[in-house]
């Protein structure tokens, strides 16, 4: 019997010869040290980048300027830069071996609207947006995405040897008008340059810093914009009998409207309708011929949506009928669809940052914002959206529990990032997201 015996030992002995290693866990605490340390001594660049781009905002499809700047910053690192993608975009490429693509993505633009933070470095520069010149500012935080992002690709190219694969880092123009990812796409970016097999970006918003917060699944809603054109017959102020007065029906279709969120959609699922402008006459005394409303529309399902579109353009029918005016012109314009986390990528990251940030590291309710970062997702590309906070710790616990001031959130004048700890948790979060991609697909190849 000995006979079989020995040989079945021999092939055992051999198989565990020829099988590889046990693949060694992300040491999470060593590479968070490694990490800062490195961020420490790289910060003063960073911030001169951070505060020259604040600065020196530039709107959709106008960030020449931005996008010279940060492939300047790509290249010096070592990355293959290609400009002009999707307009003013950029694709960074940095290969480093056999193994998956990770992409991790940065936005360009800047808002049409004037800063009144009063920070030595606050933006007084204008650019002209829808024909007139306005004021610009990085109110969205973008220019802390773009200073987290050039860290976390000076980062990762300094311990290329924790990682193998590709590095795909895209600097994506008109965030702001939910275009510029579909201008991208639409310019070869999955065909001229690597599909991703894995894909992150963050958002900063007014939390507190040194804290990120996810989701799995939903985490941003559909959006939609809305334009509707009122005619009347203008007349003088003095004689509204003789008009059919368009600021009414405006005015009438701004509160009716609400109905449409309150009565005909489930109250237990998101939807809204926000109008953010009506244009209408030039005098107190004059009656016009038109009025113009523009607003947004936001939800998460598609069913839901679909029933919010119908009650808007039948309550804006209805207002000009009852009016007896002609029916007015509505235009729905389709933006971009939920930014959806995949389960796969969020779950390996989550082990990670969790072990990186604990209790400062928590799943956050699904954000009413949109984001044009799901024409990735949707184009195929398994991601990971997630969020890092800007304010001092102590100023979000008393805006919160109502002893402070309420904290400036994005797209207001006051918003304000805490730059240095913010871009630090921004390039952290981002470095360890990004390895823990490298590494489940380094699991996965075992």
């Amino acid at each position: 019997m000995m006979r079989f015996v020995r040989p079945l030992l021999a092939s055992v002995a051999l198989c565990g010869l020829l099988s590889p290693p046990a693949r060694a866990e992300l040491d999470v605490a060593r590479l968070k040290q490694t990490i800062e340390t490195a961020f420490e001594s790289e910060y003063p660049k960073l911030d001169a980048l951070y505060k020259d781009i604040h600065a020196h905002p530039e709107i959709a499809f106008q960030e020449e300027k931005t996008a010279a700047k940060l492939a300047g910053e790509m290249r010096a690192i070592g990355f293959e830069v290609t400009e002009h993608v999707g307009k003013t975009g950029l694709v960074a490429i940095y290969r480093n071996g056999d193994g998956p693509t990770i992409m991790v993505r940065t936005e360009l633009d800047a808002l049409p609207m004037e800063e009144k933070t009063g920070l030595p470095y606050a933006s007084r520069d204008k650019q002209i947006w829808q024909g007139r010149e306005t004021f610009v500012a990085h109110s969205c935080g973008h220019d802390i995405h773009m200073a987290s992002w050039v860290g976390t690709a000076k980062t990762l190219v300094g311990i290329k040897d924790q990682w193998h694969g590709t590095l795909m880092f895209i600097a994506q123009p008109a965030e702001e008008e939910v275009a510029g990812a579909r201008a991208m796409i639409a310019d070869g970016l999955f065909t001229r340059f690597p599909k991703p097999d894995a894909g992150f970006a963050l958002h900063d918003g007014s939390g507190a810093y040194g804290s990120v917060t996810y989701r799995v699944g939903v985490g941003s809603s559909n959006v939609d914009g809305l334009f509707i054109r009122f005619v009347g017959r203008g007349g003088h102020g003095a004689i509204p009998q003789a008009t059919i007065d368009p600021v009414m029906m405006a005015s009438r279709f701004v509160v009716d409207v609400q109905s449409v969120i309150s009565r005909e959609k489930d109250p237990t699922e998101f939807g809204l309708v926000t109008i953010g402008a009506i244009h209408a006459g030039t005098a107190g005394n004059i009656i016009p011929d038109e009025a113009r409303v523009i607003g947004t529309i936001r939800s998460f399902k598609p069913q839901v949506r679909a029933r919010m579109l119908a009650g808007i353009e039948r309550t804006a029918k209805a207002v000009a009928a009852m009016a007896d005016a002609p029916a007015p012109e509505i235009h729905i314009d389709e933006g971009t669809k939920a930014v959806v986390n995949d389960a796969a990528v969020v779950g390996q990251a989550e082990r990670v940052l969790k072990a990186a940030f604990g209790d400062k590291f928590n799943v956050s309710p699904a954000n009413t914002t949109s984001e044009d970062y799901s024409e990735y997702v949707n184009a195929g590309v398994p991601s990971m959206f997630f969020n890092i906070g800007v304010y001092e710790p102590d100023r979000v616990a008393a805006a919160r529990n109502g002893s402070g001031p309420p904290l400036p959130g994005n797209h207001s004048p006051q918003f304000a990032p805490v730059p240095k700890p913010t871009i630090q948790t921004g390039v952290t979060a981002m470095t360890l997201a990004v390895l823990s991609a490298f590494d489940q697909r380094a699991a996965r190849g075992q």
